[in-house]
């Protein structure tokens, strides 16, 4: 019987989710360009919860890919930490910046991340 291949977070829970994404998304994408930018600080979880992340990464294997088919291939490949919470080593939220080393070239701006809608709200009014 074989034993399944650990998964990153198996393989070093006690590295950072940054740097566990970073490498994760490296093996399943050979990238030309990759950036894993930790986007906590944006949303109500607060700057040290690695919960929310934007990948910025531009790949071959993106050549002739929807950009919904991109995504789907980033999601697939880092199904593991969309699986747990935070607290797991897992993530809450991910924006995906994805190119072709083409569109890279033309293009070498990251789409920009949505405003959390708990900080977009308005504070409460005391009464």
């Amino acid at each position: 019987m074989t034993a399944s291949p650990m998964t990153a977070i198996e393989a070093a829970p006690e590295a950072a989710t940054d740097k566990r994404l970073h490498e994760t998304l490296s093996q399943a994408f050979a990238p030309t360009h990759l950036e894993v930018i930790d986007e906590s600080h944006m949303h109500a979880s607060g700057p040290s919860a690695q919960s929310h992340f934007h990948v910025v990464i531009v790949s071959a294997r993106f050549e002739g890919c929807s950009p919904v088919k991109r995504h789907q291939l980033v999601y697939t490949a880092v199904a593991d930490f969309l699986g747990r919470g935070p607290k797991q080593g897992g993530i809450h939220a991910l924006a995906i910046t994805s190119r072709t080393p083409g569109e890279w070239a033309v293009n070498p701006t990251p789409n920009s991340s949505p405003v959390c809608a708990s900080k977009a709200r308005p504070s409460p009014v005391a009464v």
